[in-house]
């Protein structure tokens, strides 16, 4: 499952390749985990319930993610919007995953990054 393969931090995801020796933000894997966090936050609405690895993965992942690229040496990705709405889609979707709703009118599409 992708989804627990970019939470535990396998060889290949997003989230090791920003924590890990290299520090790269990798669009590709930031894309890569946000369909799958937007996944899991319409399987969760539709069944209304969650596992503990999926609730934990995101509470970490929207605070660790903006904390580590938050620090001054961390080479952000460019340009800095791009960033910011990463940032913020992730906070968006911990929201949604813990309420069982997003706060955006239906319908609502979301927009690639």
């Amino acid at each position: 499952m992708v989804l627990r393969e970019e939470f535990e931090a396998v060889e290949g995801s997003f989230m090791l390749a920003l924590r890990g020796k290299s520090l790269v933000w990798d669009r590709a894997g930031f894309t890569r985990l946000e369909r799958a966090m937007r996944r899991a936050c319409e399987w969760s609405q539709e069944r209304d319930r969650f596992d503990r690895w999926m609730a934990e993965g995101f509470y970490d992942a929207s605070r660790f993610v903006r904390d580590w690229t938050s620090h001054p040496n961390f080479p952000r990705p460019q340009p800095q919007q791009y960033h910011l709405d990463c940032l913020d889609r992730i906070d968006d979707l911990a929201d949604w995953f813990f309420r069982g709703f997003h706060s955006y009118q239906e319908p609502h599409t979301w927009p690639d990054l």
